[in-house]
């Protein structure tokens, strides 16, 4: 799948992904390939990312994504509300 982050002042994040963990209105959700088209309003929280095997280093990600230091495979961004779209392996994150 493939995820872009984005916010009114840029472009945070934009890749390959295996799975999306998202703080949704109603509580936490997560899209894995595959996943029926949705839109759904967030919450204030964290976004937990799991990167794709074939995704470059984290070396030139944005400030605002925090590596996991557990697994390097995992980053988190954390992020104030928003809105995300997934359809046809496309998600689509607004955040604030």
């Amino acid at each position: 799948m493939f995820l872009e982050i984005i916010t009114p002042e840029k472009h945070i994040f934009q890749g390959e992904v295996d799975a999306v963990q998202l703080p949704g209105t109603d509580g936490l959700f997560q899209i894995l390939n595959n996943h029926a088209p949705i839109i759904a309003t967030l919450a204030s929280g964290s976004v937990k990312v799991n990167l794709a095997d074939n995704h470059k280093t984290l070396d030139n990600l944005s400030g605002e994504i925090i590596p996991d230091t557990s697994n390097d495979k995992v980053i988190r961004v954390e992020i104030k509300g928003g809105v995300v779209e997934m359809m046809n392996n496309n998600i689509i994150l607004l955040a604030n």
